[in-house]
């Protein structure tokens, strides 16, 4: 492997550099061909709310390289310090180079190279130097996104409060089921003892699980999902004077989105575990059906009536719906009960329309227009419509007039905005 021409080089990292953050790693993997050869390329930032980690190559890589395991290989490598040895990825042991680096007031990077044979240390090096460059750009596109990528970081934000919601809800059915079995007067202390200790245990096992889990590329069975709820909601009244009725989905083979599922079972293992805190029930029930393009959840109880829409839990369920684009009502008549319901989408959801503002663009207009919004320059613009960079000049001229604008900065953004950018 030896070390090309500086001007390749130098030609190479200007294309990376000019690229938006979520398709830096093509033109990157083309450059670090010229002299690491390789089967795919994937990295992990902390800077990115919208594209924290990406893969780019060989499909049996990167279908299947998951953000666990470069987090396993980030903790061995040192920021500026090229690591090279076999690592799990994508399910196999396979050869990769791995860098890391933190520009100042950064979360950091790392890029991680499977590679087809040992690299050099003058390789290393070079490779270390390009992903600092990256990663200084992706520090400073980060700071200053254009408003679909803005949108973006919001629906990651969204994420994360699912997440956090998921967790949230693990650990307080946990403590539902701890308490209930330390407070039940039908066991002795050693029973409840021995309860108790197989409650933690299974919880620690469920947590574990969870974390190695990828469970939004995943699908699963509405009767399956619907099955492990009930194993996860039998020992919040096991020892409880309150009756849990489950009526399941009638189409049990209905296949549910993995992340869809898994939202389902929190929101309402969470509902049970709010409506238990209050006294007077002696009977929930759930029901959940499917339609063709959603799951409706409902949770009933014969309580007091008193729980609010305010109440923070209910709060927290209601932003873990909307993190999946579904929504959550509540229903409470004093001295008559409470019902939950939610309805979650089963299916993603439907592009946005074009702006208006791109709406008196001709189709050749508008093809300009999106490769110039994914940073493409008038040549490459042209090599790829094979038309002259003539031509594209003059799209390019008829395309800041129509919409209005001097640059073409403020003509990609407003093709970010209207989510041409995404839809192409």
């Amino acid at each position: 492997m030896e070390l090309p021409d500086p001007r390749t080089v130098l030609a190479a990292t200007a294309s990376v550099l000019q690229a938006p953050i979520g398709a830096m790693l093509e033109p990157l993997s083309r450059a670090l061909a010229e002299f690491l050869p390789h089967r795919g390329v994937a990295m992990l930032t902390g800077d990115c709310a919208r594209h924290p980690m990406r893969a780019y190559g060989d499909s049996a890589i990167t279908e299947k390289i998951t953000s666990a395991e470069l987090a396993r290989v980030g903790g061995t490598v040192g920021v500026g310090k090229p690591w090279y040895s076999r690592a799990r990825l994508a399910g196999e042991d396979l050869p990769a180079l791995a860098v890391a680096s933190r520009p100042a007031g950064a979360s950091g990077a790392l890029l991680v190279v499977v590679t087809s044979g040992e690299p050099t240390d003058p390789v290393c090096d070079l490779v270390q130097r390009l992903w600092d460059l990256v990663a200084m750009q992706l520090t400073q596109r980060a700071g200053n996104l254009p408003p679909a990528d803005l949108n973006g970081n919001r629906l990651a934000a969204g994420e994360r409060a699912r997440a956090i919601a998921e967790l949230t809800s693990a650990h307080a059915a946990t403590l539902q089921s701890l308490l209930s079995t330390l407070r039940s007067r039908t066991l002795d202390d050693a029973a409840a003892r021995r309860t108790a200790t197989d409650l933690a245990v299974s919880a620690l096992i469920e947590l574990r699980a969870a974390a190695d889990l990828d469970s939004s590329l995943s699908e699963e069975p509405a009767g399956t999902a619907f099955d492990s709820l009930a194993d996860k909601l039998a020992p919040l009244t096991r020892y409880s004077q309150v009756s849990l009725e489950l009526a399941g989905p009638p189409d049990r083979d209905r296949v549910l989105p993995g992340d869809i599922a898994n939202t389902a079972q929190t929101l309402v293992r969470g509902a049970v575990v709010v409506m238990l805190d209050h006294d007077g029930l002696t009977r929930i029930r759930v029901t959940w059906e499917t339609s063709e393009s959603e799951l409706r959840l409902l949770v009933r109880d014969d309580g007091p009536g008193t729980l609010t829409a305010q109440a923070l839990p209910m709060r927290r369920l209601a932003e873990l719906a909307g993190a999946v684009g579904g929504s959550l009502s509540l229903d409470a008549v004093p001295g008559w009960g409470t019902t939950v319901g939610a309805a979650l989408p089963l299916g993603p959801p439907a592009p946005a329309a074009p702006d208006a503002a791109l709406a008196g663009l001709k189709p050749r207009e508008l093809e300009v227009l999106e490769r110039l919004a994914r940073g493409l320059r008038n040549r490459q613009i042209a090599e790829d419509l094979l038309i002259s960079e003539h031509t594209v000049k003059f799209h390019v001229a008829n395309i800041l007039d129509k919409l209005g604008v001097g640059t073409r900065t403020e003509a990609a953004a407003l093709a970010h905005a209207s989510g041409l950018a995404t839809l192409a």
